[in-house]
């Protein structure tokens, strides 16, 4: 039996070292986010029926929503690989470190956040209590991305 645990163990760690290899750090953020945007759209789905509002039509908005959010992540990896393309093409922009991404990370961070604070409110419509300090520490992640796209955009408070 321990020999069976060991084998299903390494065959995990491969399969996970191998797709690591593949994906590298972007792709499990990717990964990430896709697992979450299922999982809100499940806690939402039982949110809404045990407060007996659930209808096909919200169930619609919300995979409207999700195909909108798809959209936003490939306008910013389309973003990355833009200004990625610039600066190894035109010789005028330069920058002092090769740029491997920023927008789409800081996107995928933004969501992801922001999928985890709707299912602790979807998980407190289903009746679980919720500590608000993770509410209070979900927002605060939220508000820190932000400020990071802040800058990343220019937009910095004065």
């Amino acid at each position: 039996m321990e020999k069976t645990i060991n084998q299903i163990k390494a065959a995990v760690a491969a399969l996970l070292g191998l797709l690591t290899g593949l994906w590298g750090w972007m792709g499990w953020l990717v990964a990430g986010w896709v697992v979450c945007m299922v999982l809100d759209y499940v806690t939402g789905s039982l949110a809404a029926a045990r407060a007996g509002q659930w209808s096909s039509g919200r169930a619609r908005d919300g995979i409207w929503h999700k195909c909108g959010m798809i959209v936003v992540v490939l306008v910013a990896a389309g973003t990355d690989l833009l200004l990625a393309t610039v600066l190894a093409n035109l010789p005028l922009v330069a920058l002092p470190v090769e740029y491997t991404g920023l927008v789409c990370p800081v996107v995928l961070v933004w969501y992801i956040v922001t999928e985890l604070g709707s299912m602790v409110e979807n998980a407190a419509v289903m009746g679980a209590p919720v500590p608000k300090w993770l509410k209070k520490l979900l927002a605060l992640g939220k508000d820190a991305v932000d400020a990071a796209g802040d800058k990343l955009g220019g937009e910095e408070d004065t």
